[in-house]
């Protein structure tokens, strides 16, 4: 029997005050889907990240954690454009720190290194102190995406990839005509985690 994806899509998140958290989240540049009432002592917001397959959701009568209580990680193509772009927004954003992300004492301050896919780190809290941490993501470890499925969620994650393609053509082929096709394999395999073309 095959198995049946199942493909995350909502996160309930614990806020005190709902509104505060919907103006938070907005500012955030996150796409607001919906605020409805449908019934009294129900009320539920819901928002999505940009690029994300998986939306937020909060608001009365849907959760009994305490707020603030929630943890949650975002993947991003780039650590320090991502930090840029929400301090911009007047979010406030730690450093950018490499190595684990728990225990907080094994952070080292930076970017990893070697800018290692899964490496570098920063985060920030709602309001509540609802805890998020950005991981850059560029490459997949293998077997979190079907090869024959790949996709990108954004221009901009598509951009990224592109930019990492040209300079891997770049290094092992220098400039040819075939050029779309090596692109493509190379894309694909990236996103998939399989081995990347010479």
């Amino acid at each position: 029997m095959s198995a049946i994806d199942m493909k995350l899509e909502v996160d309930i998140l614990p806020v005190s005050d709902v509104d505060r958290a919907k103006q938070f989240y907005e500012r955030l540049g996150w796409r607001f889907d919906d605020d409805v009432a449908p019934m009294p002592g129900l009320r539920i917001v819901q928002l999505t990240p940009p690029g994300s397959g998986c939306s937020i959701t909060f608001g009365e009568g849907l959760i009994t954690s305490a707020p603030g209580s929630a943890e949650a990680s975002l993947s991003v193509s780039d650590i320090e454009a991502a930090r840029e772009a929400l301090v911009g927004r007047g979010i406030e954003v730690s450093d950018i720190w490499h190595g684990p992300p728990f225990p907080v004492e094994a952070r080292q301050p930076g970017p990893d290194p070697e800018r290692a896919s899964y490496g570098s780190f920063c985060s920030f809290n709602d309001p509540d102190g609802n805890f998020w941490f950005l991981q850059e993501v560029t490459t997949r470890r293998p077997g979190r995406i079907d090869a024959g499925e790949t996709g990108y969620a954004s221009a901009a994650d598509l951009e990224a990839a592109l930019k990492r393609t040209e300079a891997a053509h770049r290094e092992r082929n220098g400039q040819d005509d075939d050029w779309a096709s090596w692109y493509a394999s190379y894309m694909a395999a990236e996103q998939a985690g399989t081995d990347l073309p010479s």
